[in-house]
């Protein structure tokens, strides 16, 4: 089921500082409790990431916003 409240992590000012997201956000996904998500906005669509999360259990729903980024959203089935 789909929680209700999802925290945000923008990961593009990490990505503009040449920064490597990824552990900030397995910490972030490896925190959550049930009936939590998290959505990550990022420049681009982390399709790697999805691939990723989604063999561990985890279901995700994306939008390619205005501003062009991508709003991804990730919780536990």
């Amino acid at each position: 089921m789909k929680p209700s409240h999802f925290k945000t992590f923008d990961v593009r000012p990490l990505l503009a500082r040449g920064e490597e997201p990824f552990d900030a956000i397995r910490s972030r996904v490896d925190a959550l409790a049930a009936g939590q998500g998290v959505t990550i906005l990022a420049p681009f669509m982390p399709a790697p990431l999805i691939e990723l999360l989604k063999s561990e259990g985890f279901a995700s729903a994306m939008e390619h916003r205005a501003d062009g980024a991508w709003a991804v959203s990730f919780w536990r089935e």
